[in-house]
């Protein structure tokens, strides 16, 4: 079973909320691709609609948006996405992950593309009970 630690930035605000998806909704999150928007009933935010905007396996290998596939390849870079430069016209092997969500992401960054009914406060908080005789 897969499971995702999703980063929710609200564009709005400037805050980011760390919400864990899994089941069925971390499934259909798989073969998505960086710039793509989908539904936030995949994280639980009804309403609203998410652009994904990259992430991170499990050894902390960015994702990169313009390299198509799932797979680590080893890039030779400068200072961009990945690798920044310690010096200028530097230039290093990098591993970096392509643009495709697979079973080895485990971080999703997300920016919320439209906003839904509720705020992401109240669409995350958990429901309290008040007691009916107080």
């Amino acid at each position: 079973m897969v499971e995702f630690k999703t980063i929710v930035n609200d564009v709005k605000t400037g805050k980011s909320f760390n919400i864990a998806v899994s089941g069925h909704h971390a499934n259909s999150l798989i073969g998505k691709n960086i710039g793509e928007i989908v539904d936030g009933i995949f994280v639980g935010l009804p309403g609203y609609k998410l652009k994904i905007t990259g992430g991170s396996d499990g050894n902390g290998t960015p994702m990169r948006a313009d390299l198509p596939g799932n797979k680590r390849k080893k890039l030779l870079l400068s200072d961009s996405t990945g690798f920044h430069e310690k010096y200028p016209g530097q230039r290093m092997r990098i591993a970096i992950r392509g643009s495709t969500i697979s079973s080895e992401i485990v971080q999703v960054n997300m920016a919320v593309a439209e906003y839904g009914p509720k705020t992401i406060e109240e669409s995350l908080a958990p429901e309290v009970e008040t007691p009916a005789g107080s």
